[in-house]
């Protein structure tokens, strides 16, 4: 992989409050009807601890963790489009979508 190209990649812990209450890890979504808002975050921001302190690399926790499908490709999402471009806020902080939580790291692919 080039140096110079990006990519996306994130975790997405979904929770009761989340538009769509299954995952490919949780198909029936029991497991996020009863994981609230504030757990979700907290999880996250547990994962998010690990992975800058080095205690784990992201692919791991995502393949592990994330509600996403990316999961299965450690996270990644490939290469941004102009609108995830935009939509980034900061990046390597938890955050929330309207309505899930996720965690954007900012780092080269190979740290990764």
């Amino acid at each position: 992989m080039a140096t110079n190209q990006v990519r996306a990649s994130h975790i997405l812990i979904k929770h009761q409050g989340s538009r769509r209450k299954a995952s490919w890890k949780d198909p029936e979504g029991r497991v996020i009807s009863n994981t609230t808002k504030e757990s979700a975050v907290a999880q996250l921001s547990t994962l998010r601890e690990d992975i800058v302190t080095g205690k784990a690399k992201f692919k791991d926790i995502a393949s592990r963790y994330s509600d996403c499908s990316s999961a299965k490709h450690g996270g990644d999402l490939g290469p941004p489009s102009d609108l995830l471009h935009s939509l980034l806020q900061q990046l390597g902080e938890v955050y929330t979508c309207p309505f899930e939580w996720s965690f954007w790291p900012w780092a080269d692919a190979e740290t990764l």
